[in-house]
């Protein structure tokens, strides 16, 4: 494993570059739970920049500027009012910016290990840090790492101020302004009259929250890749579709193809709907769906528990589209809400993929209008946090989403090479899902799990026959 060495040369503030006209925004239902969580920590690993390192320092501070006078909600500061009200006031009071080398370090060294390296994690401001401190840190920063042969621009962002969507579309702006395109693309939304707005308060003990999860276990991290391929592979087994592997070898998707246009064909219905509708009896489950299935059962297997036990598999859903009327799609804040999928551990291995699938498929297709509304309800009532973690050993929780534009950001010379995440929020059973380098429906997993649970899982031929091995 590569050192873990990672030098601070400077700490700065980055300020917006014009006043916010926004003077401040309440907490919603979806924000307040997050008090708890971690930043959010997510960045991209580039090549060399074609400018000097300074250079690029210099033009980043001024792109970042630019992007917060856009989202002044990130430049602000978190203040609870008499009443125990939470808001995010939009004081300007800027961002970190931090510049960091670990010329030691090379993309190779970085991609090719089989484990995420540890030394990502200094990649990251805030490490470990609780979103309720936003009341006295920044909401945001960034680190920009100088490698031997590249960079890391780690984003690091208050999560109950943003969620997955919210802080792509920041990053992404940061990047697409930084590129010289002059006005940015996809403004965000800031209105606050949505179904989250809630007279609700969330009251805290002295000194404020304290993690849900012990942070000191054992774990190992690493990316299993998933080709399109394979996740169609995957979608076809869950939905009984028998595709024949030797029509499929050497990269040829022709079998896949002809069945995903049987199969997408036989789901639409005389309205035109799919993805959550019934038709001749049957139920399309998604492809994402199948991996998860997948995954669940594998990682349940993999953990060897008494068959009696409750397993649960639990998936945070973006509520913007789900609520009646929608939200705005680009609405900046938390817009999220979790759905859990419970099963006897027993049951969950002696079902096929399908019945797994099925269930996950349902329950996502159920989360409309009335149950965001509903779960809304249940919150009012009862204000709690988010419970992250795996305090029972049977549960698996999955994050962000392969639908997150996370290689969409060019800072002037070229995409990506790979997106990672710090140490933020990592516990036994946390699922992180990133869209694949290559796009087209390629979907890579973050996995963290228990030395022994992740050996077992390396082991297991169900899960490892759609994994690609790639450096």
């Amino acid at each position: 494993m590569p050192s873990s060495t990672t030098a601070i040369l400077s700490n700065s503030t980055v300020f917006p570059d014009s006043k916010s006209t926004i003077k401040k925004l309440k907490l919603s239902v979806s924000d307040l739970p997050m008090l708890s969580c971690h930043y959010i920590q997510k960045g991209v690993l580039l090549p060399s920049p074609p400018s000097s390192f300074p250079d690029l320092i210099l033009s980043l501070k001024r792109s970042l500027s630019a992007a917060l006078s856009h989202f002044p909600a990130l430049a602000g500061r978190l203040t609870t009012d008499p009443d125990g009200a939470i808001f995010l006031l939009c004081n300007d009071a800027g961002v970190d910016f931090i510049e960091a080398k670990a010329k030691h370090l090379s993309l190779h060294s970085l991609l090719s290990p089989l484990d995420i390296p540890v030394c990502f994690r200094a990649f990251f401001a805030f490490d470990r840090t609780l979103s309720y401190l936003g009341h006295n840190k920044p909401l945001a920063a960034v680190q920009v790492t100088e490698l031997a042969d590249g960079l890391f621009i780690g984003c690091t962002v208050n999560h109950a101020v943003a969620d997955g969507t919210s802080f792509w579309h920041f990053f992404n702006t940061f990047a697409e302004i930084n590129f010289g395109k002059g006005k940015i693309s996809n403004t965000p939304d800031f209105t606050r009259d949505t179904a989250f707005n809630s007279p609700a308060v969330l009251k805290f003990p002295p000194g404020g929250p304290t993690e849900t999860f012990a942070g000191n276990t054992r774990l190992r991290e690493r990316i299993f890749h998933f080709s399109r391929e394979a996740i169609l592979r995957l979608k076809y087994r869950a939905n009984g579709v028998d595709v024949q592997r030797k029509r499929m070898s050497n990269g040829n998707c022709e079998a896949v193809e002809y069945f995903g246009k049987q199969l997408n064909d036989s789901w639409k219905t005389v309205n035109g709907k799919r993805n959550g509708d019934v038709s001749d009896g049957k139920l399309e489950i998604s492809s994402f769906q199948s991996l998860c299935a997948q995954l669940w059962r594998s990682v349940t297997r993999a953990r060897k528990l008494n068959a009696t036990k409750t397993t649960t598999f639990r998936m945070a859903v973006n509520c913007r589209h789900r609520l009646q009327p929608p939200m705005p799609s680009l609405y900046f804040g938390n817009a999220i809400q979790s759905i859990p999928n419970v099963a006897l551990v027993g049951e969950l291995l002696s079902k096929d993929l399908g019945w797994c699938g099925t269930l996950i498929h349902r329950n996502v297709a159920a989360h409309n209008d009335a149950t965001v509304r509903g779960g809304i309800g249940d919150w009012e009532k009862a204000p709690r946090l988010f419970p992250l973690g795996n305090a029972d050993g049977a549960s698996v929780t999955m994050g962000s989403s392969p639908r997150f534009p996370m290689y969409n950001n060019d800072f002037g010379w070229g995409r990506p090479v790979a997106v990672r995440s710090g140490s933020a929020n990592k516990f036994d059973g946390k699922m992180s899902a990133f869209p694949g380098k290559e796009g087209n429906g390629s979907v890579d997993l973050e996995v963290v799990l228990s030395p022994e649970t992740m050996a077992a899982l390396e082991s297991d031929l169900e899960f490892m026959q759609y994994v690609s091995i790639r450096v």
